[in-house]
């Protein structure tokens, strides 16, 4: 029952089935109705470069809708992509979509922080309320922006953290420091910096797109670093990796969740990514409490479940808990999760937002996770600050 978002929430959703209804309507209802073909938006990048990083709380979201639908085939509710490939500039036409159409009442998303920025005031204009389930600038919650939710920690945490690992878990002697130029990987390496300023000997910036780094290869190199901070994405970070590791670079890299993926491990290949580490506000599937998703959703996609796979499960379970409660119009959804304080069934993070839109901080968890023979192997919970 855990796996299915509890015996309460099937309670719930059982007992709406009875009172669902068709409606081409606007979405609206009374007291006791539900609407029918309700649609649910899950904004992220689902292709281009980084969507190893989505695409696991993509499928996570999917197995929750389709328990859901399963039980409810006479009035389910509609999954809708909004496919921005990570892009801030591809994000807002897709946002117009979203809100212009009267049946979407939610959104799963959006998955990173420079789309997020770009898109929430059209969200916010239209009260069409969003749970991100893993954008974590932290300055996404300085906006005013009451539909925006964060299903995760920020980097406040993970910055600290990432250089914790490297200071005093790896007790590096010199440390080089790269950053992308989106705004994840500044606000990432922004956090990190301060803890690993006295052991710095570089810096450098690569640019969305770039593939070729030999400049800054020769500078880490000739630096003397054991230790590279990353903030950004594979997309530059796993051709770069392989670059160092061709010029004889023997030392660690330690990324955010960015690196947290698939493509992170094959693209870079296991010579060149072995000892690799990340960190990521999310929790191993093991210390979680539902002990039976990693195993169904092996069996549902063929892959074990990567970054973010139990909390896009659980954000579903959320909406779908509102849709089943009756809560089918944004300005209700919106109400619902504001109330919220439920742990979830998955991830086992007690989901109730403050005013900014931030869980509770004793829910946050940052955990290290290691390249071993091209598997992405669960290493230490992390110290925050």
């Amino acid at each position: 029952m855990r796996i299915v978002g509890g015996a309460a929430l099937v309670a719930l959703i059982a007992g709406g089935a009875a009172a669902c209804k068709k409606d081409e309507g606007s979405g609206g209802s009374t007291a006791g109705n539900q609407v029918c073909d309700l649609k649910i938006g899950f904004f992220g990048a689902l292709s281009g470069d980084n969507a190893g990083l989505v695409t696991p709380s993509h499928n996570g979201a999917k197995m929750a809708l389709d328990k859901y639908n399963s039980a409810h085939a006479n009035c389910k509710v509609i999954l809708t992509d909004y496919d921005s490939q990570g892009s801030a500039d591809k994000a807002p036409a897709l946002a117009n979509g979203a809100v212009n159409d009267p049946k979407v009442i939610a959104i799963l998303g959006p998955a990173f922080s420079g789309e997020s920025a770009a898109v929430l005031p059209t969200f916010q204009a239209a009260g069409l309320p969003t749970i991100s389930q893993s954008a974590t600038r932290p300055d996404l919650n300085s906006h005013n922006w009451s539909v925006w939710h964060r299903g995760v920690g920020n980097d406040n945490d993970q910055g600290p953290a990432a250089a914790n690992y490297i200071t005093k878990v790896g007790n590096a002697k010199k440390v080089y420091l790269v950053q992308d130029d989106s705004a994840y990987g500044k606000g990432l390496a922004d956090n990190a910096k301060p803890t690993l300023q006295p052991l710095l000997v570089g810096e450098d910036k690569v640019t969305t797109g770039d593939r070729k780094f030999d400049a800054i290869v020769t500078k880490v190199v000739s630096s003397g670093a054991d230790y590279l901070f990353y903030g950004g994405y594979t997309a530059e970070a796993s051709p770069f990796l392989k670059q160092l590791r061709a010029a004889g670079w023997k030392g660690v890299l330690v990324g955010g969740d960015g690196l947290y993926d698939d493509n992170m491990l094959s693209a870079t290949g296991k010579a060149d990514v072995e000892g690799t580490v990340v960190t990521c506000p999310c929790a191993p599937a093991a210390t979680s409490a539902g002990a039976g998703f990693p195993a169904q959703y092996k069996a549902a996609f063929g892959v074990d479940a990567g970054a973010y796979a139990d909390v896009g499960y659980d954000v579903m379970n959320i909406f779908l808990e509102g849709i089943a409660a009756g809560k089918v119009t944004r300005a209700d959804m919106q109400a619902f999760i504001t109330g919220y304080n439920k742990a979830g069934a998955v991830s086992g993070v007690t989901y109730k937002w403050g005013s900014n839109g931030e869980l509770d901080p004793t829910q946050v968890k940052i955990w290290s996770y290691e390249a071993k023979a091209g598997v992405w192997t669960p290493k230490q919970e992390l110290k925050k600050s």
